[in-house]
């Protein structure tokens, strides 16, 4: 008995080993976009939120199974003493229309600051600031031109000036000036509209200021909802709450990059976006203490993970000023400690700098062959064909994620950022 027990013994650990060994010869950029394919009909797309935040479908995933729920029960689905980390970023009004004098219409989208790292102190900027924006109608607009719009803000007339100053990679400088003292976000809600993402074919509506907006959104900056905690409430949060279920929030600015398209073969020749995040010293302690973490959004899993080789740096050069994950550097770095005392490296910097928040920028690319550190599930919405936010599927739950989604399109799910939202539980 004792033989063959040692025999299965042996045999698991070989099994383990050989697995290990397939992972570590996967080249993820080498993975082929056509691969990550799927019929998305149009009527699919809901164009609308439900009336109810929370009455949203919920597809849960777990080992290798599917089961149909409502996101009102995602309570029931969880571990008692679990973490759940949300991103508590706030969609700006992004989208500014300027009428020239000669009537043509320029579209001014605000994408991220050109001279502040900052996004939430770029929002509270008054008089001037500067933006890289996307330009609709940019053959129009001459360098150095200067657009005007009229607005009122709490009964005072003020006049907004938009100033083409250069081009910069994929977007343009612009800057904008006004003559009070509001600040650049209160003068975004006055003159913008809230930017809908490219696949909902409508005009923004009055309800999408509130619908398309988290309703615990705090932080000013991002051009894109996280929409996979769209469909939070508070009768949900309480029931979390009475199931021993703790709630933490990190800031990632969603950038308009999260809806570009993968346009190349293979994703190696794919230019990720980078995007700024930012985590408490308080929600780092409660990471280090977490029993199961759970991931609302692929940008909270996103900053879970490059918190993890962000620490790994850290543990190398504690002096690291440049606080920077690219695209492919968790590909190359060797994981040589725990996710926890990854994190233990971030908080003794903190300390060590007499800091209460860490700063970040991340371009991470996450897909099939990425080993996680972090979350043990993932809720999110579902996804565009050939996206990168497929990929992150993919690499959390492997080649189930044709099964997860095929079900969802046979049994009418709706799809993207106000369709219906699924539980993922990750698979090793």
């Amino acid at each position: 008995m004792e033989n063959l027990e040692n025999g299965l013994r042996l045999h698991s650990i070989y099994l383990w080993a050989k697995a290990a060994v397939s992972r570590m010869n996967i080249d993820p950029q080498n993975i082929f976009i056509e691969e990550f394919d799927y019929p998305l009909p149009q009527e699919k797309i809901a164009l609308f939120p439900l009336e109810k935040r929370d009455s949203s479908k919920l597809l849960v995933y777990k080992d290798g199974e599917i089961t149909d729920s409502v996101f009102r029960q995602l309570p029931l689905h969880l571990r008692i003493n679990s973490t759940i980390i949300l991103n508590n970023t706030r969609v700006i009004e992004a989208r500014i229309y300027f009428t020239k004098q000669t009537g043509g219409i320029i579209e001014i989208f605000c994408l991220e600051p050109a001279t502040i790292a900052d996004p939430q102190q770029a929002m509270m900027q008054t008089h001037k600031v500067q933006w890289q924006c996307l330009i609709g109608g940019a053959s129009k607009w001459k360098p150095g031109q200067v657009l005007q719009k009229d607005l009122q803000i709490n009964n005072e007339f003020i006049v907004l000036e938009a100033i083409y100053l250069s081009k910069k990679n994929d977007a343009f400088v612009i800057e904008f000036t006004w003559n009070s003292k509001h600040v650049f976000a209160e003068v975004l809600h006055a003159a913008g509209a809230i930017p809908l993402p490219p696949y909902i074919k409508r005009k923004a509506a009055e309800t999408d200021a509130e619908r398309y907006q988290t309703i615990f959104a705090e932080q000013q900056g991002s051009v894109a909802a996280p929409t996979a905690a769209l469909h939070f409430t508070e009768k949900v949060f309480a029931d979390l709450a009475a199931n021993n279920i703790h709630k933490k929030c990190v800031t990632l600015h969603v950038g308009a990059g999260t809806f570009k398209p993968v346009k190349s073969e293979t994703i190696a020749d794919h230019q990720m976006h980078a995007e700024s995040f930012s985590v408490s010293l308080d929600t780092l302690k409660a990471l280090q203490q977490a029993n199961e973490i759970v991931a609302v959004g692929t940008t909270s899993l996103r900053t879970l993970e490059s918190l993890y080789w962000l620490g790994i740096k850290l543990s190398k050069d504690s002096s690291l000023q440049d606080l920077f994950i690219s695209q492919w550097e968790a590909y190359e770095h060797d994981s040589v400690i725990s996710y926890k005392e990854s994190i233990a490296e971030i908080i003794d910097y903190l300390q060590k700098t007499h800091k209460q928040q860490l700063f970040c920028r991340t371009s991470l690319i996450i897909v099939p062959g990425y080993q996680f550190k972090a979350a043990n599930a993932l809720v999110t919405n579902f996804h565009q064909p050939k996206s990168t936010l497929l990929l992150l599927v993919s690499a959390f739950i492997g080649a189930d994620w044709k099964k997860v989604y095929d079900h969802a399109l046979k049994n009418d799910y709706r799809f993207l950022s106000y369709g219906d939202s699924s539980l993922l539980w990750r698979k090793d």
